[in-house]
């Protein structure tokens, strides 16, 4: 008779798929894309949903293509498609969210496998690759409280408070202001109450924990609070550089990803510190004012080595055996 392995209970059986926490994870993005609705116009929403659009499509094409059951139902192509939108300035051709939604869903994604294969992050992947026109990925538009904003050619474009930052002064904006996201950015990524909000949706439907998103932000509180750059006062740069860029969507959002992120709690803290080291490093001394992107995808390809070096120990046999 052949042999069966059964392992010890308890048996639990989860309510819980890719399709359901997709849709939470859109759930805690929307209040967030409404809002950069409001600060820079109806465009927003065109660019999110070319970006959705042209995600789904080619997830449908490419598994078409290569005779595999479709996998759009799951919504994982939806919420790359968001959180490349969010990756991007609301003025970007539409083309752009084309282009890059091709290259996380075919060149990173599917080509590895599909879902739960690939070993960096898709959006952020696309959004790096996008820098290849940087003369559109850097033209950051202002609030403007106007619905027809953008629709046009003229743009009301200016620097970031990264760029400020950068130099050792902090930006002409203030932190009220940092805070509800009325400032220049990304799409997405300005409003720090409604992302962090959404945050704790994911944590309250236990899609996220807390081990990733607070060791991320901790570490790199401290250390811009022990130091500043420009001799600007220690808390209010701290707090300026927590609200600027893409820092709490990357910590919440990005970084989170469960294929991308390591399995253990010990592994998740390492990881969250990993990011917030670099994050620092290259925003005081990397070319580019933002480093959130970069160093979620350089952890995400040091994930096998945290999880080897984290993993649980067994403790007792591996089960009984039944003839």
């Amino acid at each position: 008779m052949r042999e069966l392995l059964m392992t010890s209970s308890p048996h639990i059986r989860a309510e819980d798929n890719t399709r359901s926490i997709m849709g939470d994870v859109l759930i805690a993005l929307t209040p967030a894309l409404i809002l950069s609705c409001y600060y820079f116009g109806f465009r927003s929403l065109l660019v999110t949903l070319v970006s959705v659009a042209a995600s789904v499509g080619f997830e449908f094409l490419y598994c078409k293509l290569m005779k595999r059951e479709s996998a759009i139902g799951d919504l994982s192509a939806v919420v790359t498609g968001v959180m490349l939108a969010f990756n991007l300035p609301v003025t970007v051709p539409f083309w752009i969210p084309v282009v890059g939604a091709f290259f996380a869903i075919v060149i990173v994604k599917q080509l590895f496998g599909g879902i739960g294969c690939n070993f960096v992050n898709p959006a952020l992947a696309a959004r790096v690759f996008l820098f290849s026109w940087p003369s559109l990925m850097n033209r950051w538009a202002q609030p403007v409280l106007n619905a027809g904003a953008y629709l046009g050619a003229d743009a009301v474009t200016g620097a970031t408070p990264l760029a400020a930052l950068k130099t050792g002064a902090l930006p002409d904006v203030s932190l009220r202001n940092m805070f509800l996201g009325f400032q220049g950015g990304c799409l997405g990524e300005t409003s720090a109450v409604l992302l962090l909000a959404g945050g704790a949706y994911l944590l309250y439907r236990r899609v996220i924990s807390l081990h990733i998103p607070a060791s991320y932000l901790a570490t790199v509180a401290l250390i811009t609070f022990l130091f500043p750059k420009g001799g600007a006062d220690r808390l209010d740069f701290m707090l300026y550089e927590l609200l600027a860029g893409g820092l709490i969507f990357g910590a919440v959002f990005m970084a989170t990803d469960y294929t991308t992120s390591p399995m253990t709690p010990a592994g998740q803290i390492l990881y969250g510190v990993g990011c917030g080291l670099i994050t620092v490093f290259l925003r005081y001394f990397g070319a580019y004012p933002e480093g959130v992107s970069f160093s979620i995808l350089v952890m995400n390809l040091l994930v096998p080595f945290i999880d080897k070096a984290t993993k649980l120990k067994k403790f007792g046999g591996g089960g009984v055996k039944h003839a």
